[in-house]
């Protein structure tokens, strides 16, 4: 796998990805923890077709930046750009922006593992390797 690998993922903002839906403050905005989602669908999206078929990732690291509000019917779009592969560790810019700029920017680290390896772990109650 080398970088360079890109994802998006468009979605419009509703009530249920508010700051006040998700419980992480009290405004009818787009909420940090949805931000999240995004940008980790959006490595997601730029890792279809390059795993093996045993393969999955997992998010491992995030540092994120949410600059600007959001409000509920605004159209966004999550980017996430593979920069850096270190063995099964692969780091990722992320951004999500609306129609008046960035809202959003940061780094995503995600791990490959073996999905039943992982599952099996998960079923002991163990973090997955």
């Amino acid at each position: 796998m080398e970088p360079g690998l890109e994802g998006v993922v468009e979605e419009t903002v509703t009530e249920a990805m508010t700051a006040r839906a998700l419980g992480s403050g009290d405004v009818p905005a787009l909420g940090t923890p949805a931000v999240l989602a995004l940008v980790e669908a959006a490595a997601c999206r730029a890792l279809e077709g390059a795993l093996g078929e045993e393969e999955t990732s997992v998010g491992t690291r995030i540092e994120l930046s949410h600059d600007a509000p959001t409000p509920v019917g605004t159209p966004v779009t999550a980017t996430a750009r593979l920069v850096e592969v270190d063995g099964r560790t692969l780091t990722f810019e992320v951004r999500l922006s609306d129609p008046g700029g960035d809202v959003a920017t940061g780094r995503h680290v995600r791990a490959v593992v073996r999905r039943e390896r992982f599952l099996e772990r998960l079923g002991k109650g163990q973090a997955a390797g």
